[in-house]
């Protein structure tokens, strides 16, 4: 879904090791819509060649103050004046030392001063160099002023030395970037927490139990509730695809770990239930692995705790929505579960349909709310899917 269709953002690249991953950054944003103008420091140049860039944003890149013009418009100005956003990837020591003491001495750090968009700095350095005193104030004399930044990671530099400092994942780049582009106030100060993923019940230390939820429609809704101002948790289980940008993700295994950090984190204004979570579990965990034989093996299996009824029972002023996976007598099941446990809304599918069931790309839904009220989705992207049910949880806030 191209998300950014329309917005311009202009990339700077500053001289540092890490300057082949912009190289992707650009790839994706271009995925998403974006136009991309890319400006490149004479340092970063060394690194990787402008063409790269060139080729994958199909813009001119400008590496030079005081190369040859090619257009009638002063070029710094008019990309600061252009730009939705200025994206600084990767932001080396020296140039965000530039930017806070107002040194403008090149095409990055020139139009950089002369914008009033948003501009998000993603740093890039030595371990040591971050967390120089000398770096860490011009970071928060930037962040004062309302500069953007997006934390490094922490791990083995490509100096050889482990710490922070390392780039930061560029599809959380990307996801970043996203939010501050698309982000609108609907709700904000709303406090949403949401459940995604399956859970996964251990036999010994090398069989468990699990279901197929692959977490693709949970992180879909945390995504969109953030992108409309939401102050969104997200507790997960094991999945494999890319974790959104939220506020805080708390990742767990079992269906008591879930219980314990959904009760840990229930006071919010919105909870939303679409993980697996296992029915039952194994009664007895074997510490060793369980060693084939020629004897049938026998698993007893006890009920765990029914989270989303547990929630329903002490729920007081806030919104409990929930969710039906079934394969047969969708509307019955759907509405007994929307009464039994006290919700306001419960969103269920057909997951029998390959097409839309557990690991697919889009979904088809119909919704049901305490009210008595019906509404059916055709299928589409479950990113749509989503949008529609966080635009319903607004609707369902405002009554």
């Amino acid at each position: 879904m191209e998300t950014l269709k329309g917005k311009n953002i202009v990339l700077c690249v500053t001289g540092g090791i890490a300057v082949y991953k912009a190289v992707d950054v650009v790839s994706k944003l271009k995925k998403l819509g974006a136009n991309v103008d890319v400006l490149m420091t004479k340092n970063a140049t060394e690194f990787v060649s402008p063409l790269t860039f060139q080729s994958l944003s199909h813009n001119k890149v400008i590496d030079d103050m005081f190369s040859e013009i090619k257009y009638w418009d002063i070029e710094h100005i008019s990309l600061a004046q252009k730009a939705d956003i200025f994206l600084v990837v990767p932001a080396t020591t020296n140039v965000v030392g530039k930017i806070a003491n107002g040194i403008a001495d090149d095409m990055v750090t020139t139009t950089i001063m002369a914008t009033k968009a948003k501009v998000l700095i993603a740093p890039a350095m030595n371990t040591n160099m971050y967390t120089n005193p000398i770096y860490q104030d011009n970071e928060k004399k930037l962040r004062k002023l309302g500069y953007l930044f997006i934390n490094p990671d922490s791990g083995k530099l490509a100096c050889g030395d482990i710490g922070a400092g390392k780039l930061a994942d560029t599809q959380d780049i990307v996801d970043r970037v996203e939010y501050e582009l698309m982000i609108e106030e609907k709700l904000k100060n709303i406090k949403i927490l949401v459940t995604a993923g399956p859970t996964v019940e251990k036999i010994d230390p090398v069989r468990f139990i699990t279901n197929r939820s692959t977490g693709k429609m949970g992180y879909a809704i945390s995504k969109q509730a953030k992108l409309l101002g939401a102050e969104v948790t997200l507790i997960t289980g094991p999945t494999n695809i890319e974790k959104p940008y939220v506020d805080n993700i708390i990742e767990i295994e079992s269906a008591e770990e879930m219980y314990k950090e959904v009760i840990k984190n229930k006071d919010v204004d919105v909870i939303i239930m679409t993980a697996a979570v296992s029915d039952y579990r194994p009664k007895e965990y074997i510490d060793k692995k369980i060693k084939k034989s020629d004897n049938d093996l026998v698993l007893e299996l006890g009920r765990n705790k029914d989270v989303l009824f547990e929630l329903g029972k002490i729920k007081e002023n806030q919104l409990l929505i929930g969710f039906a996976a079934e394969t047969n007598n969708i509307k019955e099941y759907a509405l007994k579960k929307l009464k039994e446990k006290n919700l306001d809304l419960i969103v269920a599918n057909d997951v029998s349909k390959k097409e839309i069931g557990f690991g697919a790309d889009s979904n088809e839904v119909i919704f049901f709310d305490k009210n008595g009220n019906e509404f059916e989705l055709e299928k589409m992207s479950k990113d749509l899917v989503a949008l529609e049910i966080v635009n319903k949880i607004i609707d369902l806030l405002k009554e």
